[in-house]
């Protein structure tokens, strides 16, 4: 396949997952303000989702120092200039795809081209600021829709398995994030024992983290009990059968790796299947020992270094 071709179909998928997750940040959020808690509390998580997005600065230079959540939700939705913003996102996926047409089933191309139009409409008509929550579930829906359509329609050939690496590149990247900022948004140690007037803020807190990224239900049906910090965080980074995990992202990294590659003992494959191993036999409680923030800033340098040797192996040298 042609590096080019190869390169626009990866970061199709890359930006269609990032606009979900950028969605999928900003409604827990959003969802989490809602809760009593002070205006300080609030405003620091409002930072914590721009400093972890790496969008402070980009931001400041907007809207200055102040942090201003409806400020925020506009920037990182509907700001053209803020390349990670959502329908900054949907527009880079469509023109990715509108690239590579010719590579995509007419659906998967129609799917791209259609959750960009209907995006930019509902922006202009408002429906953003009548709801949020319903405009980030519409995201969400119109990034299952997009993936799914891809399942059902493309060949799985080398094109397709691009576009699910992109997919789980970035989930992967995306999860650590949302892990990150929102363990550092609970007010004191969230190992440690919360006093009684928190164990309600801290049950709506965890319970909006695992909704974030769908995964209420499948905590209830894994541990059967009260929701706790750290089984949170098991589940989001070491459950193979947790979707969005960072170890089910990693294995289908390196299963879709091992499709597009001739060489097994690249040093891509090297990267990726030592990052995954890592993830398989890592203890939870080992990683919360040695400081949780600390492992999720390694695993977030790891990716972004696995995505710049699959860039050099595979696809055009660009700056995305």
């Amino acid at each position: 396949m042609l590096s080019r071709t190869a390169d626009h179909l990866f970061w199709m998928s890359r930006y269609m997952e990032r606009a979900e997750n950028t969605a999928r940040m900003l409604d827990v959020n959003y969802q989490t303000s809602l809760l009593p808690q002070s205006s300080a509390v609030a405003q620091l998580g409002w930072l914590g989702l721009l400093s972890i997005s790496e969008l402070k600065q980009d931001y400041a230079g907007k809207h200055g120092d102040g942090i201003n959540p409806r400020d925020v939700m506009d920037f990182m939705v509907r700001n053209e200039k803020n390349s990670s913003s959502i329908i900054s996102c949907l527009r880079n996926a469509r023109e990715n795809a509108r690239a590579v047409r010719g590579t995509l089933t007419t659906e998967v191309w129609e799917t791209q081209n259609q959750t960009y139009l209907e995006a930019v409409r509902m922006l202009r008509q408002g429906d953003f600021e009548r709801d949020p929550s319903q405009f980030f579930e519409w995201v969400k829906f119109r990034s299952h829709l997009s993936r799914g359509v891809t399942l059902g329609t493309m060949l799985q050939d080398e094109a397709f398995h691009f576009l699910r690496l992109g997919t789980f590149l970035e989930r992967a990247d995306n999860t650590a994030r949302l892990v990150d900022v929102k363990f550092h948004a609970v007010p004191g140690d969230y190992l440690g024992t919360v006093s009684e007037k928190d164990q309600e803020y801290d049950f709506y807190h965890w319970s909006a983290i695992l909704r974030s990224v769908s995964g209420f239900e499948v905590y209830r049906k894994v541990y059967r009990d009260v929701i706790k910090p750290e089984r949170v965080a098991e589940l989001l980074i070491l459950r193979a059968d947790m979707p969005r995990s960072l170890l089910a992202c990693l294995n289908e990294v390196m299963s879709n790796l091992a499709r597009v590659t001739s060489n097994a003992q690249s040093e891509t494959q090297r990267r990726a299947g030592k990052l995954r191993t890592d993830l398989q036999y890592a203890r939870i409680d080992e990683i919360l020992a040695t400081g949780l923030h600390a492992y999720l800033t390694q695993f977030l340098d790891r990716v972004n270094e696995l995505g710049v040797h699959i860039s050099r192996e595979f696809l055009v040298p660009a700056t995305h």
